[in-house]
Formats: C-alpha cells, structure tokens, sequence
C-alpha cells in the first residue's frame, strides 16, 4: 500500500505557501492505520528500549500504540501549558511562527533509552526541541520516528545526532 494516496494535502494552510500534509485521513484508513502501526512495531520490537515520546498531537497517536504493543511507557511532549504537573521548556521556530513544549520533569530517567515519534518531520523545530527536553532529563533517545517525511524542508539537520527512521516521504513537492 502506498500510505502517500491515503494522506490529504492542503495548499496554503496555515498560512499561503504551505502545503499541509493531513494524516487524519491517512488514521481514518483500517488499512494504512494498521500498516503505519505494525512498520513501528516490527522496526523496535526486538530494541531494549524503555519509553515511547510522543510529540503533541498525532504523534500521540502513533506513539501510543507503539508503547502498548511494545509493553512499555508512553510519555507526551506537549504545547506550553497544557501538562499539569512540574515541566522542563524548550521554545522553537516552525515555519509559520514559533511554540513552546514541555515534558514532565519526572517523565523519563537518566539512562533511559526512548524513541521519540511524530506523525510528520518537516522543518524539524518541533523534534528538535523535544529531544533537548528528552536529553536535559538524561535519558538517551535510540531514534526519531516519523510516518512521513517532508525531506525538501531538511528537518533532519535539527537532529543531526540523531538517528531517524522514517515509513514514507513527500519529496519534491
């Protein structure tokens, strides 16, 4: 299945010029739903790793379901905010302005090994600041996830440290 034909595109939202890329209608999708899902799990089933990251909003989604089948934590990275507990910040530029995250203090552990995921790299402010916020707690992020990747905009220079695993891409457009 090519997951590409079941993601929605968007010209000119949020702002003109930008082509949102909506993976709502790729999770609304049995099929693509699934597919997405189980290339996660089969890439980190036989990893030793201790926590999923997942990046607000869809990256909650993937991130989730990943952790469950794994058998391991789920920790969010959220909007400034929107976490009801002690939290560590980080502020980034994205290409239509810039936000804020944050992770709970006590989310992960020195020497914990994570994989962060998201629904989409494309700039890379929003990953690279969650894993400044992942790193300042200590823990060590194994790899970056991603379902679909936008490699036109170089959102992987943002974590050049970083290994990045990515389903499928959006190039040249």
């Amino acid at each position: 299945m090519d997951l590409r034909e079941t993601i929605r595109s968007i010209p000119d939202w949020p702002i003109k010029g930008v082509i949102f890329r909506d993976l709502t209608t790729l999770m609304q999708n049995p099929q693509a739903f699934r597919e997405s899902c189980d290339v996660l799990y089969e890439r980190y089933k036989d990893m030793d790793i201790d926590k999923i990251v997942g990046i607000d909003a869809r990256g909650f989604v993937f991130g989730a379901v990943l952790a469950y089948k794994l058998g391991i934590g789920f920790i969010p990275v959220r909007k400034k905010g929107k976490l009801p507990w002690k939290t560590i910040q980080e502020t980034y530029s994205l290409e239509y302005g810039e936000d804020t995250l944050e992770i709970h203090e006590d989310a992960v552990k020195k020497g914990e090994k994570v994989i962060i995921v998201d629904d989409l790299i494309a700039t890379g402010g929003t990953i690279g600041a969650t894993v400044k916020l992942v790193k300042k707690l200590g823990a060590d992020v194994i790899e970056c996830a991603f379902v679909v990747e936008l490699p036109d905009l170089k959102g992987r220079d943002q974590i050049q440290d970083c290994k990045v695993f990515v389903i499928t891409e959006f190039e040249g457009e």
